[in-house]
């Protein structure tokens, strides 16, 4: 009888129990299970050796609503096989962190409008305070998909920011960076090897391409498309080599161009001396890439330092986020895969 009441006592502790086996006040218990200053280190300690001596565990949620927040942020996506969509969950998740927030992350597999109210539903279930929602265009702008108005969203990656808070890296501004820089150096034209369809990074990146090789007067070549993926790149790349008037490439991401550059060289084409490679995200790897690549730098940190910047506003001002986008600047990081055509030095054409 004395061991099951003692195994009864052990799982239903209170905050009173432990306030009296440490001799202190429930209200110290409470400030240390919320980690509020004010209390000595001694005290501190002997409160948590009573909380693990009676096996009590803080409520979180009754924590919750009593201070209106979960300290938690909840993040939609559609695919983590893309280094954009990892590296800016890890950003989310590093800036939440340092505001003393969790993330609840729900990847979610078919892009389709019970998928999202299901989303929804769940995070609602397991208590977040705001959402940020990686999702490519076209999946926003479809009529069908709505995402519920009582939730606080901020989105990446999207144009729909005549509807939502959107943050987003200038991916305009960082392709003209690279298409100039081509350019400059003296090439023709500038041949490019796109994202796929469904993407709004690629389909901004493609467009930001044409237009810019249409205001210097020159002929778009044939857009060649990839999936992000490496394989995609070498497969492009075959197709490339074929072609002796290629003499520059803006691949739409660095793991495309770590193909290309992969079947540019079996075909006997050099980078850069035949052909000059510029890639698009800048990840660790590419400096290491042989030649090392030339590419546009995103800034995934300030892209997710925003994100969760944003949410916090409202979560803990009320404010309501506007509507609009925010771009985050790039920049051109210039190494040894690109160089002037063969034959022109430095001269524009």
């Amino acid at each position: 009888m004395g061991t099951s009441g003692t195994g009864r006592a052990r799982t239903t502790a209170s905050m009173a129990d432990v306030a009296r086996l440490a001799g202190v006040s429930a209200q110290t218990v409470s400030r240390v299970s919320n980690g509020y200053a004010g209390v000595t280190e001694e005290t501190r300690r002997a409160v948590l050796a009573a909380m693990k001596e009676l096996g009590y565990r803080p409520n979180s949620a009754a924590r919750a609503l009593k201070r209106g927040s979960f300290r938690t942020i909840g993040v939609i996506t559609f695919s983590l096989a893309t280094t954009g969509n990892v590296r800016t969950l890890e950003a989310i998740a590093t800036s939440a962190a340092h505001e003393g927030y969790a993330v609840t992350l729900l990847p979610i597999a078919l892009p389709t409008q019970d998928e999202v109210r299901g989303a929804f539903t769940r995070l609602e279930e397991l208590a977040v305070d705001a959402v940020v929602v990686i999702m490519e265009v076209h999946l926003l702008d479809a009529a069908a998909l709505t995402l519920p108005p009582h939730v606080q969203v901020v989105v990446v990656d999207s144009d729909a920011g005549d509807r939502y808070t959107v943050v987003d890296t200038d991916q305009a501004g960082g392709t003209r960076s690279a298409v100039r820089h081509l350019l400059d150096l003296g090439h023709r034209t500038v041949w490019h090897l796109a994202g796929p369809e469904d993407s709004f990074a690629a389909q901004r990146r493609a467009d930001a391409w044409r237009a810019t090789l249409t205001e210097a007067g020159r002929v778009p070549p044939p857009l060649l498309r990839g999936d992000w993926t490496a394989a995609s790149g070498y497969r492009a790349g075959l197709d490339l080599a074929a072609h002796e008037d290629c003499t520059a490439v803006f691949a739409a991401n660095d793991q495309m161009a770590l193909g290309l550059l992969r079947a540019l060289h079996e075909r006997g084409r050099r980078v850069p001396a035949d052909v000059s490679v510029v890639g698009f995200d800048d990840i660790p790897e590419a400096s290491s890439f042989l030649p090392p690549l030339t590419t546009v730098h995103q800034d995934f940190a300030e892209v997710g330092r925003l994100c969760v910047e944003t949410v916090l506003r409202t979560v803990r001002e009320g404010e309501v986020p506007e509507r609009g986008t925010t771009l985050v600047p790039t920049r051109l990081v210039r190494r040894a895969s690109t160089a002037p055509p063969p034959g022109h030095g430095a001269q524009r054409p």
